[in-house]
C-alpha cells in the first residue's frame, strides 16, 4: 500500500458510489495525525472568481472549482508561484496558499499567469485515520509521483489520465464504464 502524505494524489476508485467523489482525483493538502485536508482537482463550478463578493472589483474571469463537500463558503487555492510568501510546498514546483493579499497584486498587475494557479470553493476533510481507512478499504488509489503533472493535464479528464499514465491494472481501471449494466 502507498503511503498518503501531503502531496499525493488520491484518484477515487471508479466502483465507489459516492456522488461527492465518484470518478475525483484530490490533492492531498495536509496529512497528519490530527486528519486530512484536500482539493478535488476536477469539479468545475459554472461560477468564476469575480462571483465572489470580495472579489468582483478585481474583475479575474477565472474558473473556479469545487475543492470538496465541506464549507462552500471557504476560497482555496493551489498554484504554481514560488515567489508567493508563506505558501506550502506539496510537490515539484506545486503550492498550496500563501499571501492572498500578494496574489492579488501580482494578478492585478499582469505578474503571473492565471495558468498557474486554480481556485476552490470549499475543501475535503477527513478525521484522524479516517483517510487511512478508506485507504485500506480500498476507496482511493494514491499517487505520490503526479503532482508536477497537475497543470499539464485537461481537469476534464484527469481522474482517467493519471490512471492511464499509471500503467498495468490503473490503466484497465481507467476505462472502466460508469455504469457497467450499460456496456
Amino acid at each position: 500500500m502507498t503511503k498518503v502524505k501531503s502531496g499525493s494524489i488520491l484518484i477515487s476508485e471508479p466502483f465507489l458510489g459516492d456522488p461527492n467523489f465518484e470518478r475525483t482525483v484530490v490533492l492531498v493538502c495536509k496529512h497528519d495525525e490530527e486528519g486530512s485536508f484536500g482539493l478535488v482537482l476536477n469539479r468545475k463550478t459554472d461560477l468564476r472568481l469575480s462571483d465572489v463578493p470580495e472579489l468582483e472589483q478585481l474583475n479575474f474571469d477565472m474558473e473556479l472549482h469545487i475543492g470538496g463537500p465541506m464549507e462552500h463558503n471557504t476560497l482555496h487555492y493551489i498554484h504554481q508561484i514560488s515567489l508567493l510568501n508563506e505558501s506550502i510546498t506539496l510537490g515539484s514546483n506545486v503550492f498550496w496558499g500563501g499571501d492572498f493579499e500578494q496574489l492579488k497584486y501580482l494578478l492585478s498587475n499582469g505578474s503571473i499567469d492565471t495558468d498557474d494557479i486554480r481556485f476552490f470553493l470549499g475543501y475535503s476533510g477527513w478525521t484522524a485515520g479516517q483517510l487511512n481507512d478508506e485507504i485500506k478499504n480500498n476507496v482511493w488509489i494514491v499517487n505520490n509521483s503526479a503532482t508536477d503533472k497537475l497543470f499539464n493535464l485537461n481537469t476534464d479528464s484527469l481522474w482517467r489520465d493519471i490512471l492511464k499514465e499509471m500503467g498495468g491494472k490503473y490503466k484497465i481501471l481507467s476505462n472502466y464504464p460508469i455504469d457497467p449494466s450499460l456496456n
